[in-house]
């Protein structure tokens, strides 16, 4: 996926749910704690393929933190995206909230 889309998806979440609860920050929240979960997953999956003979039981708890398996930029973009983008139309949100 292109380093936008998972960002603009997280925003996508978070203006459905902002919009019929009033809630951003339980938005920001449900679209990220998505977007984490899944990289991590991923990434867990590269580190047992890498290092663990291709076996979940070979894998430490840790094996999803390990940075050897973090190597690309868009991984990253694909954790930090939706976190940026959903805290900014949180703040942006929580703002017009306090000024109306």
């Amino acid at each position: 996926m292109p380093l936008v889309e998972h960002a603009a998806a997280a925003l996508a979440l978070q203006i459905a749910i902002g919009l019929t609860t009033r809630n951003w920050s339980a938005g920001a929240l449900l679209a990220c704690g998505y977007f984490i979960g899944r990289e991590l997953a991923q990434a867990e999956y590269r580190w047992i393929e890498q290092f663990g003979a291709g076996l979940r039981a070979n894998a430490p708890w840790w094996a999803a933190f390990d940075p050897k398996v973090w190597t690309k930029t868009d991984q990253i973009a694909d954790v930090f995206g939706p976190i940026v983008a959903t805290g900014l139309l949180g703040a942006i949100m929580r703002r017009r909230a306090t000024v109306s």
